[in-house]
């Protein structure tokens, strides 16, 4: 079966599924796609990832998604790192975003906004409709912590006096808590 951009983004939603049960289920209908697609897409991705043939990182991105249609650089610290960006389907108003080391093995990947971060207002917050870096730009005081499993962020802020958790995966917006 080959793996393209349907099963990436259900290889992102299996993940998503840890905090968002009830959105991923309305994608999952959205698309026409079933659970057990949604599980052969994580299986399938996790395969790949672990065979000594398949293309790993960059590479197997690309297999998945195509070439990138943005290509840049971003500095941090004294590094200058490649950035590689996508848009897809399920989330046309964001793009999913890859930043490469010196030796072009993959940092990180999640989903940003094109052009920047924008100003969230709270009622803004709604799952899917926002990423780390709106979130932080948005509310003084915001701080980012560890999620509790791979590809999971967190960030703390306090809202009219009283203290969140925004929970994310693969950078996009999921659910608020109240630590």
């Amino acid at each position: 079966m080959a793996f393209g951009v349907r099963q990436f983004e259900l290889a992102l939603m299996h993940r998503m599924r840890d905090l968002n049960p009830g959105r991923v289920e309305d994608a999952l209908h959205d698309m026409g796609a079933s659970r057990a697609e949604l599980r052969a897409a994580h299986t399938q991705w996790t395969q790949m990832a672990h065979s000594t043939r398949a293309p790993k990182g960059m590479a197997a991105l690309r297999m998945a998604l195509g070439p990138p249609p943005y290509r840049g650089a971003a500095p941090f610290g004294s590094l200058t790192c490649d950035v590689a960006r996508w848009v897809l389907p399920s989330w046309p108003d964001l793009e999913f975003e890859v930043l490469l080391g010196p030796g072009g093995e993959v940092w990180n990947q999640w989903f940003v906004r094109p052009g920047g971060d924008t100003a969230l207002t709270f009622a803004d917050l709604v799952p899917w409709g926002c990423v780390v870096a709106d979130i932080g730009a948005s509310f003084p005081g915001a701080s980012q912590t560890e999620g509790l499993a791979p590809h999971h962020w967190a960030i703390d802020f306090p809202h009219n006096g009283t203290h969140y958790r925004a929970r994310f995966v693969y950078g996009l917006y999921q659910r608020l808590d109240r630590p």
